[in-house]
């Protein structure tokens, strides 16, 4: 009887690769767009104008938090540890107050919702069903800690900018709110790719919307007619097409990345006269940049998830539900051609080249916290185990704590105390797992 021994060895190992096609069709079918293997794909300092339009909800799919980083690049901007490291002592219960800036069509409104239903409180804020504000105070005061939307409202303008804000939030927190001490202005922000922020916009006004009350203040006034003259006649620019929307050149769409971060009193306002147009470009960009790389906070519109965790990370404050990241947009939904995305982004080009420049810091701030984070556990864990040695070594059991030095939760017996400097649960937290049915919907 001859022997299969040789035949069975040869089977074997074609079987492993047929079943690892077939495992691999259920995990990644044809089409799917789960699944990204591509080699040399970067996420900071793409640039957006080297290659084709791509769906940023897909280009940009955020990834696993559990995923150390992002996929690396080599940054193109020389970034120091204090650009870095975000994380402010934010005291809810003394004087310190968030201010949110909200650009059109960057996920804003979710996020704004975010701040007033979603953060863990001692004192929750007071959301009322059909009232568009929600009441903010810090706990056991009538004063509010949050400037936003959704807790004062427009205070300072309709979509107020980094100009407006900056002159007005001080003036309005004193009349509101009797001034004791200095308060400390945290400044937060949402910042998104630029052709999808501009074809949601087109979107948004296509279907009605103006912000046409919107102050634009600057040095004192809003523009006039002629330096800032209206794309539209009527009452609203409904059903305008995107070859018309692209055509205005007054179009506050084109870079409202930019002029809503950058200080316009440095070009003279709306007064396009006051010098020349390469100049003045270089200057917001400058401005722009500068204002977003110190702010406390920002966060960007395609890494949900990444902008919870560096929130969390950088007020010391936890959200009840995870982000999760809106697969389906109505600007991805666009049918786009090639020469008009080219002309979206020759319209955008100090956008692109400030989300390229935030895309890069955004990407090395996650990384130098997660970085810091593991530094934090690895200590924590290095002191109990310094603490449960002790304990042996004194011939103490480790589960024999006095009454108040560690306590137990939950019926459980304590096993370590709360090491020093690292502090026990909640004082770093951690971003909630990503599930759908956590997500309240507005």
């Amino acid at each position: 009887m001859m022997d299969d021994r040789p035949s069975k060895l040869i089977l074997l190992p074609v079987l492993a690769v047929v079943f690892v096609m077939i495992g691999y069709q259920y995990i990644c079918p044809a089409g799917s767009k789960s699944c990204h293997f591509k080699a040399g794909e970067k996420f900071g300092g793409v640039s957006l104008l080297s290659g084709p339009y791509q769906d940023s909800d897909d280009f940009y799919r955020d990834q696993d938090l559990e995923d150390d980083s992002p996929p690396r690049a080599p940054s193109k901007f020389n970034f120091s540890e204090r650009d870095l490291d975000r994380h402010v002592e934010f005291n809810i219960k003394g004087d310190d107050v968030i201010v949110f800036l909200h650009i059109q069509k960057t996920g804003g409104t979710t996020f704004g919702r975010h701040l007033v239903r979603n953060i863990r409180l001692e004192q929750p804020c007071d959301c009322k069903p059909g009232q568009k504000k929600c009441t903010c105070h810090r706990p056991g005061k009538e004063e509010s800690w949050l400037f936003s939307r959704f807790s004062t409202g427009w205070s300072c303008g309709l979509h107020a900018d980094w100009t407006e804000l900056t002159n007005c939030v001080p003036v309005i927190m004193d009349k509101k709110e009797a001034q004791r001490d200095k308060r400390n202005f945290y400044y937060i922000t949402m910042l998104r790719d630029p052709v999808s922020r501009y074809l949601s916009e087109w979107k948004h006004v296509q279907r009605g919307a103006t912000w046409k009350t919107a102050l634009h203040m600057c040095d004192g006034r809003s523009p006039t007619q002629d330096e800032l003259p209206n794309c539209y006649s009527g009452d609203d620019w409904s059903g305008v097409t995107l070859t018309e929307f692209m055509n205005c050149p007054s179009n506050l769409a084109n870079n409202r990345q930019v002029r809503m971060l950058a200080d316009l009193s440095l070009v003279g306002c709306y007064n396009l006269s006051s010098m020349n147009e390469s100049q003045r470009d270089l200057i917001l960009l400058s401005s722009a940049m500068s204002n977003l790389k110190n702010m406390a906070f920002y966060g960007l519109t395609e890494f949900q998830r990444k902008t919870q965790y560096l929130f969390e990370r950088t007020f010391s404050l936890r959200f009840i539900s995870a982000f999760t990241q809106i697969n389906s947009t109505r600007a991805a939904n666009v049918d786009l051609s090639e020469a008009a995305r080219r002309r979206i982004e020759e319209l955008n080009f100090l956008d692109v080249q400030l989300y390229e420049y935030a895309k890069d810091l955004f990407a090395q701030r996650f990384q130098f916290s997660r970085q810091r984070e593991h530094q934090e556990v690895r200590l924590k864990r290095r002191e109990e185990r310094r603490w449960l040695r002790e304990r042996k070594e004194q011939g103490r059991p480790p589960w024999s704590l006095k009454r108040g030095a560690a306590g137990s939760r939950g019926g459980r017996r304590a096993t370590s105390p709360p090491p020093s400097g690292t502090g026990g649960e909640g004082d770093f937290p951690a971003t909630t797992e990503d599930y759908a049915s956590q997500v309240a919907r507005w």
